[in-house]
This record gives structure tokens, C-alpha cells and sequence, in this order.
């Protein structure tokens, strides 16, 4: 299975980790802990976290200006209807994004 370069964010890291995961939906699942729900952060990424983090009282994670993350997030891009690389750069824009969110 084809590797993608990811972020991940668990709930006691301040901004996550750049890493390379298998991109198979059995790993996405492990990472996450449960079934995986992709919310969209841009036309471009996607956050991929548990479908069931707030009913299973997950951590707190951060904050979007539309939602709030409980338990490890994975940030990602997207080609399509595929998960894909984040891209180029995108980690510092995230650590922006996170301040700017009040996190």
C-alpha cells in the first residue's frame, strides 16, 4: 500500500508530527482509534479523525471555527475522491492556523 506524508495531531502534541503512513483504510482507522469521518479544512485537506470521537468522550484536541476535534487527527491532502500527501509547507500554515484558532 502507497504511503502518503501526513500530520498527525494527538490531543497532547501542541501542533503534531509530519510523518509518511500507509494510506489503506485499516491504518486510517487504527490511527484515528475508530470508523474515520474526513472533515474538510480546504477544497485541498482534510482531517481525518474517529466518525465517533464526541460520543466516545475522546480528548480534546483543538478547535476549528466550525467544529471542535476530540481524540488524534490525521491532516491530509486530497486528489479526488483519494487521500493524498499535505501539501508542500503546509505545516508551518497549520501551526498559524491553530494560534490564530486560539489553541
Amino acid at each position: 500500500m502507497a504511503k502518503i506524508k501526513v500530520i498527525i495531531k494527538r490531543p497532547d502534541e501542541e501542533f503534531g508530527h509530519v510523518c509518511n503512513i500507509s494510506n489503506s483504510l485499516e491504518n486510517l482507522q487504527k490511527t484515528v482509534g475508530g470508523y474515520i469521518e474526513a472533515v474538510p479544512l480546504t477544497d485541498k485537506i482534510v482531517i481525518i479523525c474517529n466518525e465517533d470521537d464526541k460520543l466516545q468522550h475522546l480528548e480534546y484536541n483543538f478547535y476549528l471555527p466550525y467544529d471542535t476535534i476530540v481524540g488524534t487527527a490525521i491532516i491530509c491532502g486530497t486528489d479526488g475522491d483519494e487521500f493524498s500527501d499535505i501539501p508542500e509547507g503546509f505545516f508551518k500554515t497549520w501551526k498559524e492556523l491553530l494560534r490564530g484558532w486560539g489553541n
